[in-house]
């Protein structure tokens, strides 16, 4: 059942602007409105260790009391810290009109809280790289791949600038996750009006034509009028290749196929092929 929620986490990271971006982008095509969440680690526990020394009982006393101050006065800090970037987050969405902006401050494990919390959204917005991550190509957010695998939703990964989107790729090997994502483009508001291709990578094969054919004729159907790419060649890099080209401004794809591409969701080329490609990636459960 729609909610008609995105589910967008920011936190301090060059990416958090791009989310909200990319959020609201969605939210006013889709007449959503958007839960900005920022989830705070869960706070470890002071170390273990002996600071008394040969020191007094009554110093030893004083040190622990000023300690255990420190440490509230970082609690409250990095509280008014997530406050503050959930009001920038906000301003950011809000600041085109027409969208609906709700903010959450939460602590704990940002997997664990998507869990919790995914049931009450239709899709979830995330940067690439998260606040830990740097900016070069090779790093990637701790967490994404986790929230891929956790989540039953739709998860839209925003690269780090933003650009209104036009023309969308959809990966398709004819597998029933890929004519799932068919079915979601087809049915959903988010891609009315955009340009479609559906691309294979891949040998081209009867069966395949047929899926290929089918596929379209859905599209054609919800008023799309769908380009067919074919290309030989392994699924990660074919698609990072035509990404890279420019011709597309997003990515979508199933999580589960019958082919190669269903290996991107559960191995080690997810993060290759989100770390190369350098659009938005909309990843279907």
């Amino acid at each position: 059942m729609l909610t008609n929620t995105l589910i967008a986490l920011v936190d301090g990271s060059a990416y958090a602007e791009s989310v909200c971006h990319h959020s609201a982008w969605i939210a006013r095509r889709t007449g959503s409105k958007v839960k900005l969440y920022h989830v705070m680690g869960r706070r470890d526990g002071p170390e273990k260790q002996d600071l008394s020394g040969a020191i007094r009982l009554g110093a030893r006393t004083r040190l622990l009391e000023q300690l255990s101050e420190v440490d509230a006065a970082r609690a409250r800090l990095a509280h008014e810290h997530g406050r503050a970037i959930l009001e920038d987050a906000k301003a950011i969405v809000a600041s085109g009109g027409d969208v609906e902006v709700e903010t959450r401050l939460r602590q704990g494990d940002l997997v664990e809280t998507i869990t919790e919390k995914e049931d009450q959204g239709d899709m979830i917005v995330v940067g690439k790289r998260g606040e830990a991550a740097g900016l070069a190509s090779e790093h990637l957010g701790s967490n994404l791949e986790r929230i891929v695998r956790a989540s039953h939703k739709p998860v839209f990964i925003a690269n780090r600038a933003f650009k209104p989107i036009e023309r969308v790729l959809l990966a398709f090997d004819g597998g029933p996750s890929a004519m799932k994502a068919v079915d979601y483009v087809a049915d959903c508001k988010l891609f009315g009006g955009l340009e479609v291709s559906l691309v294979f990578a891949g040998a081209e094969t009867p069966e395949l034509r047929a899926a290929l054919d089918k596929a379209s004729a859905r599209l054609g159907a919800a008023g799309f009028t769908p380009e067919i790419i074919l290309r030989p060649g392994e699924p990660e890099k074919v698609l990072a290749q035509i990404t890279t080209l420019g011709a597309h401004d997003l990515l979508v794809m199933g999580a589960y196929g019958h082919s190669r591409v269903r290996h991107l969701i559960i191995g080690s080329t997810t993060t290759a092929l989100i770390r190369s490609c350098p659009v938005p990636v909309l990843i279907m459960r």
